[in-house]
């Protein structure tokens, strides 16, 4: 049967910003895949959304007669998908009290999207053997990643052979090296002994590059020459590397082109990394890593000693810029400056440490993003600039230095 899922925003998307101020939490991507993709696989179904009204336009909802809704944060497990699967109509699976997934009319949905309230529900608890891996903060995205990639190769691969490379290549190891159709490879080293190698459609690997699993490069992605990709990363569709990267994400369409280091990281789309920037992904002391918050407004204790950079959509940095342990910023944060950056950077803001900052006028912000994303041949059309009015409008009361209008 073809399911009908709507996959729904929780109070986490708050602590998921800035990566979720211009997507739902489906559209993240963790491992190879998006969140969104992932459910689709699992339950053989098409998914849509339920999230913020400003988003709504671009992300919809498709409702049928017949709904599986589940919580955009939750990851599929297997043991998790059985229990979906045997629901029926009325039926929820409850985790702590916390909804994870029910069965649903089309009558319930819309009254869950007016009222957020369902009435005539049986809440199921769900077993701690079933209790699955979740995405509730950004720190979440890099550490489930390693486990979501190795997942999504073998779904992506299963049955399948592997398009030949050069003779050119060097291959370590007896683990799976993966290339589809369209890969332009030579003179690369890949070790596949540390995990699988994941090479997408019409991916460019230029000379010399090193790749050590797992790693996964997506559709239309390059690697420039020398790069030195450590697993668990993905280089997500569209995205330049260069460099030293490792245990990163870049989502998809961003650039870190140039030599300097990524670690401990996720760049959401359209970033771009100035030659020599650098990220620290541990402190000298080698203490537990503190993040900034939106949804607390305050640094929250990570659990980690390893956290790097959390960049939003459209965001840039000159040459030779260097990140603190456990940076965050925002969309449309243009940063440039010597010394290290602030730990928070806000949404819309232009500068740095040295010369301090200054709001990123909306109209400048969006005519730079219509420019980048017209050289990858897409619009940035009347629903995108109107997402942006809002998370421009929403992200005022970070930019403290000015009172600056759009």
């Amino acid at each position: 049967m073809m399911y009908n899922l709507i996959l729904f925003d929780t109070e986490a998307r708050e602590h998921l910003l800035p990566l979720t101020a211009t997507r739902p939490m489906a559209e993240l991507r963790v491992g190879a895949t998006t969140i969104r993709e992932k459910w689709e696989r699992a339950l053989a179904g098409k998914a849509s959304y339920i999230t913020k009204d400003y988003l709504s336009t671009k992300y919809p909802i498709f409702v049928t007669d017949d709904n599986w809704l589940i919580s955009a944060g939750i990851l599929p497990t297997e043991k998790l998908v059985k229990r979906i699967q045997d629901l029926q109509i009325n039926e929820a699976l409850l985790l702590d009290d916390e909804l994870v997934a029910a069965r649903l009319s089309s009558k319930q949905i819309q009254n869950l999207v007016d009222d957020d309230a369902v009435d005539e529900l049986e809440g199921l608890p769900l077993e701690a053997s079933c209790t699955p891996p979740q995405i509730q903060r950004l720190w979440d995205l890099t550490r489930l990643n390693q486990d979501a990639l190795l997942e999504d190769i073998t779904y992506l691969t299963k049955e399948r052979t592997s398009a030949p490379i050069s003779d050119s290549n060097q291959v370590i190891g007896n683990g799976l090296l993966f290339v589809e159709e369209g890969v332009q490879m030579e003179a690369c080293t890949i070790n596949t002994s540390t995990g699988p190698v994941y090479l997408g459609k019409n991916t460019t690997i230029m000379e010399g590059c090193l790749l050590r699993g797992p790693v996964a490069v997506l559709e239309g992605a390059v690697l420039k020459m020398g790069a030195k990709i450590y697993g668990p990363t993905v280089i997500g569709p569209g995205c330049k590397a260069g460099g030293e990267i490792t245990r990163s994400i870049m989502m998809a369409n961003s650039n870190k082109a140039h030599d300097g280091f990524l670690g401990d990281s996720v760049l959401g789309e359209w970033c771009n990394l100035g030659a020599d920037t650098n990220n620290s992904n541990l402190k000298n002391n080698y203490s537990e890593v503190k993040l900034w918050d939106y949804a607390t407004n305050r640094f929250e204790r990570s659990g980690s000693q390893f956290v790097g950079l959390f960049m939003g959509d459209h965001s840039k940095c000159a040459i030779n810029t260097m990140f603190n342990t456990g940076t965050v910023a925002g969309i449309f944060a243009n940063i440039y400056g010597a010394g290290f950056q602030r730990n928070f950077i806000p949404d819309f803001s232009w500068g740095g440490p040295d010369a301090g900052y200054r709001t990123y006028k909306l109209q400048e912000a969006l005519e730079t993003a219509a420019l980048v994303m017209q050289r990858r041949g897409i619009t940035l059309d009347e629903t995108e600039r109107t997402i942006l009015e809002k998370v421009f409008e929403n992200t005022e009361t970070y930019r403290t230095w000015s009172k600056d209008k759009p």
